[in-house]
């Protein structure tokens, strides 16, 4: 048990195993951690040292050990070299296909609700905005929404609600996940149910283990606690550490997979990385498994947001640079990216380090139970608007193979027992067996025939 009494000291440390977010995500680590990457990054021996180190990561059976450090991240990232650059781009194509094969998984997003009560700068759920609709989904709706997900072949959910102690309260999250898992449409089924929501307590995260949450997704959003400060002035997200040490709540109540990530472009990329990988390796040291995903959604426009309010935007081969580095400092975690990304930059993502994907999506309440696309409610706009029967074709056109499997959730193989199964390269033997039944499925139920 975890001793949420114990005050977080006034000069910080770097401590991994620490559970005060300012010692886990320590500043001065990271400022001191992007000098020495400054400092070294022309150092072409070290990198390839560093890139040494990693490629113990392409026999996981043998040695899934050989995992670099935030630090030796950081090296990499700023590291100009373009041979080099091409040199960490193959070995995270490598890793990727050590670890999961050429399998990736499918899923869609469920927008349950857009209330909210903090003041998020970059979201236009914001509570102070004034001219988008507000909606919630009522149960039926939700039956409704599902089955249309269902006809079009989806088994995998990630449902999203903004924070509302009075519209969505933990039980309307929960009577949500039992209406979805209920709903048994054709040959259709949801067969696990993520959760995107506000941090919340450990009383609240053990409800969601027992309504049989599969991952419990939360972004930091930023890990510069002063600019994350800035950016979320108002409401219950504005506590930086109640924010950052929410997965740990939720582990300590008996959720086994969490997920996190960043959004790209509120802060320096480089600060971003370093956070990220260290709130991994503290996940590991803490918990003994690190983050079941890491997901890198770049800011995008919404209903009253514009990207370049925010200074701190990448270019897209950055961004393919980010990634391939996130797969080799954290080879065994599922990397996700959205519809946010179009689909170039998703093919390309695709061969860096991306196992799971979003496709056919819509980011308004209510969304797929419209003829059109309802933008009026979006979260942000979709770059990607592909049917999920064309992302299918599209993906087993580039020798990939789209994967519906939630065999390990049923299967109880989740937090120390898959991550044992995927350190040890086992998983590879499940995936892509369970990708093949699970696509026949698809093309058997909803391809059309073209795909």
């Amino acid at each position: 048990m975890f001793d949420r009494k114990r005050r977080c000291l006034m000069e910080y440390r770097y401590d991994p195993k620490s559970l005060c977010a300012d010692e886990f995500i320590n500043h001065a680590e990271i400022m001191e951690t992007l000098e020495y990457a400054q400092a070294h990054k022309h150092d072409a021996e070290l990198c390839r040292a560093i890139l040494d180190k990693a490629r113990g990561n392409l026999h996981p059976a043998n040695d899934h050990g050989a995992i670099i450090t935030h630090r030796e991240a950081a090296v990499l990232l700023a590291c100009e070299d373009a041979e080099i650059i091409s040199e960490m781009k193959q070995l995270a194509r490598q890793i990727k296909l050590a670890y999961y094969g050429n399998r990736i998984v499918l899923f869609a997003p469920l927008y349950l609700s857009n209330h909210c009560v903090n003041g998020c700068l970059y979201c236009p759920y914001h509570a102070k905005n004034k001219t988008i609709p507000r909606r919630k989904l009522t149960q039926d709706e939700i039956r409704a929404e599902v089955i249309a997900l269902q006809d079009m072949g989806h088994k995998r959910l990630a449902i999203e609600a903004g924070e509302h102690p009075v519209e969505n309260p933990i039980e309307y999250i929960l009577e949500s996940m039992r209406t979805i898992y209920s709903i048994k449409h054709k040959n259709g089924a949801i067969r696990r149910v993520n959760v995107n929501i506000a941090a919340t307590t450990v009383e609240e995260y053990r409800l969601l283990k027992e309504a049989e949450i599969g991952t419990y997704i939360l972004f930091q959003e930023t890990y510069h606690k002063q600019n994350y400060l800035r950016l979320h002035p108002t409401g219950p997200k504005h506590d930086y550490n109640w924010h950052t040490e929410a997965h740990d709540r939720a582990m300590e109540a008996g959720i086994d997979d969490v997920g996190l990530g960043v959004l790209f472009g509120l802060d320096n990329y480089a600060y971003e990385l370093v956070g990220l990988i260290m709130h991994a390796e503290h996940l590991e040291a803490v918990h003994g498994v690190g983050p079941h995903t890491i997901s890198v959604p770049r800011v995008k426009p919404a209903d009253d947001i514009d990207p370049t309010d925010f200074d701190n935007s990448l270019t897209d081969e950055l961004f393919e640079k980010i990634i391939a580095l996130i797969r080799i400092a954290v080879p065994y975690t599922g990397m996700i990216i959205s519809t946010r990304e179009s689909e170039r930059v998703r093919a390309a993502a695709l061969q860096y380090g991306i196992s799971q994907i979003s496709g056919g999506s819509r980011t308004s309440v209510g969304g797929y139970t419209e003829a059109e696309r309802p933008h009026d409610t979006e979260q942000f706009d979709v770059s990607d608007q592909r049917t999920l029967d064309e992302v299918i074709a599209w993906l087993m056109e580039n020798d990939h193979i789209p994967s519906f499997c939630t065999a390990c959730y049923r299967a109880g193989r989740t937090g120390d027992r898959f991550m044992a199964f995927c350190k040890s390269g086992q998983i590879l033997n499940y995936c892509h067996p369970n990708a093949l039944m699970t696509l026949a499925e698809y093309l058997a139920d909803y391809a059309s025939p073209a795909t």
